[in-house]
């Protein structure tokens, strides 16, 4: 699925809600807040883009891999790296 994705995939989703489960007990309610596109590297079967997600400030997540569930789109695991308290970035290339 994640292949699949585009920045096109998500635009039309900006400022909306998914949930991110952390474990079967834990879930945060987290906003898309940006998507940007960064080019098509030569031979590359997509544009680079990176997606930012805002939830609380606190705990502050450490990175690693997260499910992430959107009604549209469903469930889907991404990288999740914390950049500034409550914000979360991944990067697609």
């Amino acid at each position: 699925m994640l292949e699949t994705f585009t920045a096109e995939t998500f635009r039309p989703l900006l400022h909306e809600q998914f949930e991110l489960v952390v474990d079967e007990e834990t879930r945060f309610a987290v906003e898309l807040t940006e998507v940007t596109e960064s080019g098509t590297p030569a031979a590359a079967r997509r544009s680079q883009f990176a997606l930012v997600f805002s939830g609380p400030a606190d705990p502050i997540l450490p990175q690693r891999i997260y499910r992430l569930e959107h009604p549209e789109l469903g469930a889907f695991d991404l990288f999740l790296v914390p950049v500034a308290a409550g914000s979360y970035e991944a990067v697609f290339t």
